[in-house]
């Protein structure tokens, strides 16, 4: 009897919360106003040369995630002048808790609630409240050569961004965030799990391309620019990405 009533206890706890995030997100991508992104750098080790690093961020270092979102925005008739606002948060020396990769539904539902009471407790910021939290991990180069998988939640509006601590990948950095910061927002990835290719046609920049390859621009949520039907290259900074109609649609740029 006792382990129905905590079953039930906790399904109404995560519907509560389902339905108080989608109303939420429902209101975030009603874009009628600034969606207010406030990013907190984390270092993701112990290295000297990761917090050197973040003491050298500023707001400037995200300002290409605002022009990206912009300069797409129009594109689709969005009226704001600044649909996107990034603030840069303060720094964080605790870590938030791992994703379970790979593993079963209820992990990754305890996961999502256990992360949410974790930006409860560390997600708060000095002005406006953000609507969308990012928390991005530096990781120093040296002591790695790929980092952990980043994950976007639009229940919470929350993002785990994996990062590298150093400025010649800053721009590459704000790809990430931006993909990340997307999936918050409802986009979803249009590529291909098992080959990281790209699916044609959401997946596409340029879908109508003739010849198809190679594709001028990547589409965020693709992840990778397709330069042949076997091979996709990861864009180097936003101004070689595009938000395609299909993400426009699921974040609310279209009917």
């Amino acid at each position: 009897m006792f382990r129905k009533l905590r079953i039930l206890i906790l399904l109404i706890v995560l519907v509560n919360v389902g339905v108080g995030a989608w109303l939420t997100r429902v209101r975030t991508t009603s874009w009628t106003s600034p969606v207010r992104v406030a990013v907190f750098p984390i270092p993701a080790d112990d290295s000297p040369a990761t917090r050197d690093y973040l003491d050298t961020l500023t707001r400037e270092t995200f300002a290409p995630i605002e022009t990206f979102f912009r300069e797409d925005a129009k594109h689709y008739g969005i009226a704001l002048t600044s649909p996107v606002d990034v603030a840069l948060a303060r720094r964080l020396d605790v870590r938030p808790p791992v994703p379970p990769f790979g593993g079963s539904r209820m992990e990754i539902v305890l996961w999502s609630l256990d992360m949410r009471a974790w930006v409860w407790r560390h997600g708060d910021v000095d002005g406006p409240r953000p609507h969308v939290r990012i928390f991005v991990l530096f990781h120093d180069p040296r002591l790695r050569v790929s980092v952990p998988h980043s994950v976007g939640l639009p229940q919470g509006l929350i993002g785990v961004v994996h990062a590298f601590a150093t400025r010649h990948q800053a721009a590459q950095n704000n790809v990430v965030i931006a993909h990340e910061l997307l999936h918050t927002l409802g986009a979803k990835d249009k590529y291909d799990p098992e080959t990281n290719q790209p699916i044609f046609p959401d997946g596409f920049a340029d879908p109508g391309r003739s010849p198809r390859y190679p594709q001028e621009y990547a589409e965020i949520m693709a992840g990778r620019r397709p330069v042949s039907p076997s091979h996709a290259e990861m864009p180097v900074s936003l101004d070689e990405a595009l938000i395609g109609p299909k993400t426009a649609q699921e974040i609310g740029w279209t009917p």
